[in-house]
């Protein structure tokens, strides 16, 4: 079982706006000693003044070192710490803080993302290429592979946004998210049919099994995405079609499909029909009828029941003895 390198930050961590208020006290200080030195230097005691000088800027300096530490954390954000190139823990806690300025801060968000892939072509396992697209919803679960374990730095559009822009990482990671969806999407989608076009076998096709395709294109974005740290909270295919090349004759195909499978159903309806039909005039006895008038009457029927328009009744005078 790999081990989670991901802790939490477990460094000095203080309020806040109680180090706000040092540091508006420490900078009202080191002004106050900057315009004491300089009234010092003017007078007699220069000497004094000049060392008054030298300790207000140095306040001065650690003044503006001390307001880069403050941090300001929204709920389901993080930040990633380093000491100098060593991770140092991760930081989620929601509120205002201060930590060492030192810590080398790398902003993340934990926060649900949504991607709405285009449809890609790929070949199902018949062969035909087919139009498939899906919707991901992710998010980010270890900070520690996300930041370290991939190259975001190098995915990123723009780099130089990446030391503190939770936009330029998240933006970096969902690219990752990309080209391993697209990944994964065509190897799920090369292991079953579009359809089953004959209905002979009991094969699950992408359009047939939807629930158990998108169990299995969740299961392998979730390996894809182990690496990076990130978590597929849904996955799914939303939209499913024949390459358009292919389109229009797969579209003849099923139409004549469904058209031999009507036409089934109209001719056993029939059948079923005519028999009852010579049933009840045999049992009533309402007419005697040979084997020929018989298989007149059955070509009849069969064709007013199974014609597509309307019949045309031929009245017939005679008589059925003759």
């Amino acid at each position: 079982m790999e081990t989670k390198k991901e802790f939490s930050f477990e460094g000095t961590v203080l309020n806040g706006f109680l180090m706000l208020f040092v540091n508006i006290a420490i900078l009202a200080l080191a002004i106050y000693g900057i315009v004491e030195s300089i009234i010092m230097l003017d007078s007699s005691d220069g000497n004094s003044g000049g060392w008054l000088l030298f300790g207000s800027i140095a306040l001065l300096v650690v003044n503006i070192i001390l307001w880069c530490g403050f941090l300001m954390l929204e709920p389901n954000e993080a930040r990633v710490l380093t000491w100098f190139g060593k991770y140092s823990g991760t930081f989620t806690r929601t509120g205002f803080y201060w930590i060492n300025p030192f810590y080398s801060a790398r902003k993340a968000s934990l926060r649900a993302r949504n991607m709405d892939a285009e449809p890609i072509k790929v070949n199902d396992k018949t062969g035909n290429p087919v139009m498939i697209g899906l919707v991901l919803v992710w998010k980010l679960k270890d900070t520690y592979k996300a930041m370290f374990e991939v190259d975001s730095l190098t995915m990123a559009s723009n780099p130089n946004e990446m030391g503190g822009s939770t936009k330029g990482v998240m933006n970096a990671l969902e690219k990752f998210v990309r080209v391993q969806s697209d990944a994964a999407l065509r190897q799920v989608a090369g292991q079953y049919a579009y359809d089953d076009e004959d209905g002979k076998t009991n094969e699950p096709t992408l359009r047939s099994s939807a629930d158990e395709i998108n169990e299995q294109l969740e299961q392998k974005l979730d390996e894809r995405l182990a690496l990076a740290g990130i978590e597929v909270v849904e996955a799914r295919i939303n939209y499913l079609a024949y390459a358009p090349e292919i389109a229009a004759v797969m579209l003849r195909r099923q139409q004549a499909s469904a058209i031999i499978t009507a036409r089934e159903k109209i001719v056993e309806g029939a059948v079923s029909m005519v028999k009852m039909a010579l049933q009840k005039l045999s049992d009533e006895d309402v007419v005697e009828l040979d084997d020929d008038k018989k298989a007149a009457m059955v070509s009849n029927l069969m064709v007013v029941l199974c014609g597509d328009d309307s019949a045309q009744p031929v009245v017939n005078a005679g008589t059925l003895n003759h």
